[in-house]
């Protein structure tokens, strides 16, 4: 079933696993999807001698398969053959199992998953194609690993229609904590235990509050901003540590970025990949998966604190980006992963053969309808605006496809539904005034980003947006305090510059240094 090319990567992959690792599947016998994913496993199987396939048979209603490292359950099951974006999900939880992988949580995080309180049943549904799935399936394994109470089911949805069905997951990754949905869509490690931990508790509350971290520069994010100031500070002779929910932050959501000089495609996805793999090329201390809790801005030394511990310095760089504008609009937050998403990629294919709306005329939105009129056979987008923002080209080739329906000075009033699914978007004529319901299945909100200022509100100034005032050398109000990219207010949101604002702030920081010797 395996390529023999993809066979020979995992044996250099699986050359040097420790531990015996057993692939237990559990099918129908007889049946062809049962078949497949047996002859699935053991090309897997073939890669390394430490692996070994067991088979028990059941009435189940797709094939899965649970992962036994040295005779003891892991907590890690698959349901589905994990192909596509998962097959790198598959990977990582063998190599973890074994203690391997960069992707092992820290210290801290390994202390706070321990002391869930379980039994805790998690199943999370992905689809093969979208990009955010892994993430979010690899922290949940993680987890498992780590507590032996938890348990992690990564649920294939095309294999399991009328439980999706059941369930009305148009959403993707959709993660249910036993008949619960805990999560939609793409979280970190970090955030996902916090939400493990406010709906089970934890045997150590505040478990790991009582580190305190001292550095020369502290930065607090980890996308293009972050990541420069981060290097920038430590080419400079900075003690640096860099604080983020993730490393690339929310250029991970972008599929095609086409304007980095020097550089004439790549991914969202890459591109994090290749900010990860720079900053390890310095001595640069990384604390992922952290959310700031709190922040003390007074006295020379500044105070960041989150779930995991508390952090100390006198030079304080806000990265911190920005995230999805909500609508805010009835029906909105009730049908989020049931018919109201943000991301065509991942959540595209469920749309498929139904009529979908888009709300936002700039560049996503106009790139999201061009996604969804591949597989939709009406697209409607509306504006708020009289005319698109959106660059040239994509207008051009938005109004030369016949299922795309483009509606100018429109607001969206309300999502029409019923809570499970979505059955129509009110839309009111700014210009005429008549409001007007439009029969659609899907709203994919594309109306740009939010600055994720909440922590820094109440102590620095903001412009009415939410945005960090900052003055051309990234300065802030207060003396010590730096901010760069998204979150501030400079004009033009986008990685080129944020990266440049990013510099330029550890820049400042270290004349600042200089002048106060």
């Amino acid at each position: 079933m395996l390529d023999k090319d993809i066979i020979t990567q995992l044996k250099g992959i699986f050359a040097s696993l420790k531990s015996p690792v057993a692939f237990r599947l559990t099918g129908i016998p007889g049946a062809a999807s049962t078949e497949e994913m047996k002859a699935f496993l053991d090309d897997v199987a073939s890669s390394s001698p430490r692996f070994s396939v067991t088979r028990e048979d059941a009435d189940v209603a797709a094939p899965r398969f649970e992962i036994i490292r040295d005779g003891n359950p892991t907590g890690i099951a698959f349901c589905g053959i994990p192909n596509g974006h998962e097959f790198t999900t598959l990977l990582l939880a063998v190599l973890n199992a074994d203690g391997q992988g960069k992707n092992l949580p820290d210290e801290a995080l390994v202390e706070r998953i321990k002391a869930l309180r379980g039994p805790i049943r998690l199943r999370t549904y992905v689809s093969l194609t979208c990009t955010n799935c892994p993430d979010v399936a690899q922290a949940l394994n993680l987890i498992a690993l780590y507590n032996p109470t938890v348990e992690n089911m990564v649920i294939d949805g095309n294999v399991v229609p009328a439980e999706v069905k059941a369930l009305n997951i148009r959403s993707v990754p959709a993660v249910y904590a036993g008949e619960e949905l805990l999560s939609v869509g793409r979280l970190s490690l970090g955030e996902l235990i916090d939400r493990l931990e406010a709906k089970y508790g934890s045997e150590k509350e505040g478990v790991a509050s009582g580190a305190t971290r001292e550095y020369d520069v502290i930065v607090v994010g980890g996308g293009p901003a972050g990541v420069s100031a981060a290097i920038y500070a430590v080419r400079k002779g900075f003690r640096t540590a860099l604080v983020a929910k993730t490393i690339g932050g929310q250029v991970r959501e972008t599929m095609g970025i086409e304007n980095i000089a020097s550089i004439p495609h790549i991914t969202g996805p890459q591109l994090a990949d290749n900010l990860r793999e720079h900053i390890r090329q310095y001595p640069i201390d990384v604390y992922e998966n952290r959310t700031v809790e709190q922040v003390g801005l007074d006295g020379e030394m500044k105070e960041v604190v989150t779930s995991s511990e508390k952090f100390r310095t006198p030079y304080l760089i806000i990265a911190t980006g920005a995230g999805w504008r909500r609508l805010s609009v009835p029906g909105e937050e009730e049908h989020v992963g049931h018919g109201v998403a943000f991301c065509t990629h991942c959540d595209g294919p469920f749309y498929a053969g139904q009529s979908v709306a888009v709300v936002g005329g700039g560049n996503s939105g106009i790139e999201a309808a061009l996604d969804l009129a591949a597989i939709c056979p009406r697209v409607d987008v509306f504006e708020f605006t009289d005319s698109l923002k959106a660059d040239e080209v994509l207008q051009e080739k938005a109004k030369s496809a016949e299922n795309i329906f483009i509606h100018l000075s429109c607001q969206v009033l309300e999502i029409v539904g019923d809570g499970l699914k979505v059955s129509g978007l009110k839309v009111k004529d700014r210009i005429g005034g008549e409001e007007k319901v439009y029969p659609v299945n899907g709203v994919f909100v594309q109306i740009g980003l939010t600055p994720n200022s909440a922590p820094f509100r109440e102590l620095l100034p903001l412009t009415r947006a939410g945005e960090i005032i900052v003055d051309r050398f990234c300065r802030t109000a207060i003396p010590g305090i730096y901010a760069a990219g998204d979150v501030t207010d400079i004009p033009y949101k986008q990685v080129l510059v944020a990266m440049g604002e990013g510099a330029k702030a550890s820049l400042s920081a270290f004349e600042d240094r200089m002048r106060s010797r």
